[in-house]
């Protein structure tokens, strides 16, 4: 699949609610923490791949580096706006943007090109398992204001389609397994505990800390019933295995249905 890049024209008015997922602080508050790594964690994996962009002769594999390069690019612009919006409401994203741009510098510096691009790797496994099963699969975009699930649903729809070519990219440089592994097992751990100190942050700071029905619905619909993150793991585990390849599972049928629903509205022109 060649991703396509879109310009999509989101309506991020002055009406749309603080908590504009089921009117609950944890879940918003969990998606904007998400939100505000993007800018800086995009332009690392736009980096990451770029540096080897030259060495690429395959024609398909070409044209998937440029359409992963415009629809980062525009995840990273459409995030800074939204993350704008959240700042106004009182969400302090900026200072969470910064101690993630923090941690890219420092892995541009310490880690080998190799290195980076296999962070990208196993960073886009885990957007793509996100996107394709907590976000497309489930009712969370339902619940979510029409206006912040349309560009939720984009930004998905987009993970999906490009889940694969920094793996090809990788694999097509000859890229390390060994590195490919420990580089998952180490965002394993830096992915969950950022977003969940950043949560933890967030919720104090908008004086949500003690709201016990918010976390616990929230750990309910992560961990419980339905469970999204516990019901992950499989695919999670697929990784790890030489055989694996983003498109081993595919989501298209699903990322169809959701492009029906959410994009027409939003799409002036394509690009």
């Amino acid at each position: 699949m060649i991703p396509e890049v879109r310009q999509p024209d989101f309506d991020l008015a002055d009406d749309v609610p603080k908590y504009w997922w089921d009117n609950d602080p944890a879940k918003t508050l969990l998606l904007a923490a998400l939100s505000s790594s993007f800018p800086p964690g995009e332009r690392f994996f736009i980096d990451s791949v770029r540096h080897y962009q030259k060495q690429i002769t395959d024609p398909e594999l070409k044209a998937g580096v440029r359409g992963f390069i415009g629809q980062e690019a525009h995840h990273s612009k459409e995030h800074k706006a939204l993350n704008g919006l959240m700042q106004e409401r009182g969400i302090n994203l900026d200072r969470l943007e910064r101690e993630i741009q923090g941690l890219m510098n420092w892995m541009r510096k310490q880690f080998s090109p190799e290195r980076q691009l296999a962070h990208t790797v196993a960073v886009e496994h885990f957007t793509a398992l996100l996107a394709e099963e907590f976000l497309l699969k489930y009712n969370a975009l339902d619940e979510m204001d029409p206006r912040m699930a349309a560009i939720w649903a984009w930004h998905a729809i987009e993970e999906s389609e490009h889940k694969a070519v920094a793996f090809d990219v990788y694999k097509s440089i000859g890229g390390s397994e060994f590195v490919r592994v420990t580089e998952m097992m180490a965002v394993s751990v830096m992915f969950p505990l950022f977003s969940g100190i950043h949560l933890v942050q967030l919720m104090k700071e908008d004086g949500q800390l003690l709201n016990f029905k918010s976390w616990l619905g929230g750990l309910n619909y992560m961990w419980g019933k339905p469970g999204v993150f516990r019901k992950l793991l499989p695919s999670y585990f697929k990784y790890y295995s030489p055989d694996f390849h983003p498109w081993n599972h595919d989501a298209r049928d699903l990322v169809e249905r959701a492009k029906r629903k959410w994009l027409a509205p939003v799409m002036k022109k394509t690009a």
